[in-house]
């Protein structure tokens, strides 16, 4: 009797079990350009209890502490008891779930139709001020590579990059405004970026003549700023580049200043440590030769927020080339400069 009873326990226990475990181990995949909070958002697990708990249950496949890999399914944290986790509450209103969330939504169409909709879920950025400024744009491309029969456009590469740190910063609680735009091209995911001439200043058109063209996007930032610095204590400028040297010549991420800009130069080597670190995590044999220079730059001269100039890599180069044209790799850019911004906001308080 009491062997029938202990292989009956053993039945129920198998077959029990797998029920249980797949309860337990819900699992997705991250769509390209998601952070984490946004990943975690879509699957309906809102906040800072949720992305603590994601981080612990998923520290092993994490690249460094909190960057997402395509193409990999990671295990969701448990829905807890009131979650909400029915029809009805995916098909509210944004207005409604964030209410519901404790999170802010922010809307912003020039992210593109699937990423519009951007969740507030962090508040490491809450209280400072951004202008993202990518290189060139309208009628001027910049600099110009080529893969094959291939074009990549400066400006394109620079607008996606900039767009992804926009997207970032603004899931962080700051406040972002995207200075140069194009209102038809989102964040995109393709490696080759299909080149136009649309980009605006705000809504103004780009002039082709250099020094006008650079004047008008100072005095875009500087006009805000004016208005923003009365309510934020930590506002930045960031001007986003892509360099163009010679094919062989393979260069890091490098990163300018305004010669006596004190704030300017500590931002540019906290951007610059942050990417150092980085590398060295994954790729520790690789070394990182990226450097900080105090540079006359006519935008870092005449715009009144502290500010960086980044220079991504170069066009020309093969290997550099997979800095721009991976989404994964434009993202993991915006990503570490969004870190390297909330470490400076630190050092500024």
């Amino acid at each position: 009797m009491v062997r029938i009873l202990f292989l009956l326990f053993i039945s129920s226990f198998l077959f029990l079990t797998p029920f249980h475990v797949s309860a337990q181990e819900e699992r997705a995949a991250p769509r390209s350009g998601e952070g984490i909070s946004a990943f975690l958002q879509r699957n309906k697990r809102p906040g800072k209890a949720y992305y603590l708990e994601f981080l612990e249950l998923n520290k092993k496949q994490l690249r460094g502490k909190e960057e997402l890999r395509l193409g990999v399914k990671y295990l969701l944290p448990p829905l807890k008891k009131g979650s909400g986790n029915t029809a009805a509450s995916s098909n509210s209103s944004a207005s409604n779930s964030s209410a519901r969330s404790g999170n802010k939504t922010i809307r912003e169409p020039l992210f593109g139709k699937s990423l519009a909709e951007v969740k507030v879920t962090g508040n490491r950025l809450q209280g400072a001020c951004f202008y993202v400024v990518s290189g060139h744009g309208g009628p001027d491309p910049g600099a110009i590579g080529r893969i094959g029969s291939v074009e990549l456009h400066e400006d394109e590469y620079a607008y996606d990059v900039a767009l992804r740190l926009a997207r970032n910063l603004m899931e962080e609680g700051a406040k972002v405004y995207i200075i140069i735009q194009d209102a038809k091209d989102g964040i995109r995911d393709d490696q080759y970026l299909n080149n136009s001439k649309r980009e605006t200043c705000m809504g103004d058109p780009i002039p082709l003549n250099q020094v006008a063209r650079l004047r008008q996007r100072c005095e875009k930032i500087n006009a805000l700023y004016q208005k923003d610095r009365k309510s934020y204590t930590y506002c930045r400028s960031i001007f986003l580049h892509v360099d163009s040297r010679s094919k062989s010549h393979q260069t890091d991420v490098f990163f300018y200043h305004a010669p006596k800009s004190v704030n300017g130069k500590r931002l540019a080597t906290t951007m610059k440590n942050t990417f150092e670190s980085k590398y060295d995590r994954h790729q520790p044999n690789r070394g990182f030769s990226g450097t900080v220079s105090p540079r006359n730059l006519y935008v870092l001269a005449n715009s009144s927020p502290a500010g960086v100039f980044v220079e991504l890599g170069n066009i020309q180069n093969t290997f550099d080339q997979r800095r721009f044209v991976m989404s994964s790799n434009r993202q993991a850019l915006a990503k570490w400069m969004m870190e390297g911004f909330i470490t400076d906001y630190k050092k500024s308080k």
